[in-house]
């Protein structure tokens, strides 16, 4: 304990594991908060070296990321973009502008990995026909995540950094972040020596289903293409099972969900202003520290 306080790590990725991220940093003091980012989404664009998810949460927990967009800073200009776009009839796959780059780009923010840790998508198609094997920006941006999934491939070495594992020992209590548990959690909790550290702590997880669809982005299609379940908290919660102790799910939910090993505790969990995410974030503090007294 931290002078008294719980000692929380925060694992994130995405636009709403960035938005409750900033509602954390308001609410905690930095000391006694550790943010772990995924970074399965990295890749190489123009020959820029991009992380995404640390992106997005560094631009929401300092105040300067775009509110509605969800990504990229407020006054994010796209002049390069443009430029690109005039070249890109010559040179398509040098200058493909599918993925738009800006031209600007406390508390501890640490990547999950410091080694290349990439995410492919193998899709799914009707009939025999096999489907492909995609980079994970080229099916959610390049396709829009049209393409239904067959199979999630984390790759890569698996090794956490140092600083991560030290930041789990530590840790009184570990949070989940409402992202996508395939392609921003479950990265994380691959990785030597993670799984284990959250296994013996208790986690407390925010729900990223509300009315029975993702907040934001194709975790509710997801569910269906590659467990066969029905988009809801409870499925989100099978997929951590053995992991998570409790659920802070909407209001609204709290009604549909069946009484299991898990504790569910109900919030308004739709963050689409800093103040939604003080909100949620303070109400998650109060239900985990239920959990520790528990």
């Amino acid at each position: 304990m931290t002078a008294g306080h719980p000692r929380f790590v925060y694992l994130s990725g995405g636009v709403g594991g960035a938005r409750l991220a900033r509602g954390l940093c308001d609410v905690v003091d930095p000391e006694a908060l550790c943010l772990v980012v995924n970074t399965g989404d990295d890749f190489r664009h123009w020959g820029l070296f991009i992380s995404p998810d640390l992106d997005t949460v560094m631009y929401s927990v300092s105040g300067v990321g775009h509110e509605a967009r969800g990504w990229g800073l407020q006054e994010e200009t796209f002049h390069a973009v443009s430029a690109m776009d005039r070249l890109e009839e010559h040179f398509p796959e040098e200058a493909a502008t599918w993925f738009q780059l800006g031209d600007r780009d406390q508390h501890r923010v640490l990547p999950m990995s410091d080694e290349v840790q990439p995410t492919f998508i193998h899709t799914r198609t009707e009939g025999e026909s096999p489907g492909e094997r995609l980079t994970f920006q080229d099916w959610l941006v390049r396709r829009r995540a049209r393409d239904p999934v067959a199979e999630v491939e984390l790759s890569g070495s698996q090794t956490a950094t140092p600083e991560v594992l030290r930041a789990l020992d530590a840790a009184d209590c570990i949070l989940i972040a409402p992202s996508n548990p395939y392609v921003s959690i479950d990265p994380i909790l691959r990785l030597h020596g993670v799984r284990e550290r959250v296994a013996k702590k208790p986690c407390l997880a925010v729900s990223p289903i509300v009315g029975g669809r993702a907040v934001k982005g194709p975790l509710a299609e997801m569910l269906g293409d590659l467990e066969g379940l029905e988009p809801s908290p409870h499925s989100v919660m099978l997929h951590y099972a053995g992991l998570v102790d409790g659920c802070v799910v909407e209001s609204t939910d709290l009604a549909t969900l069946p009484h299991c090993d898990i504790t569910w505790f109900s919030a308004e969990t739709i963050m689409a202003t800093r103040q939604d995410s003080v909100a949620l974030a303070t109400r998650v503090i109060d239900c985990a520290k239920e959990l520790l007294e528990a």
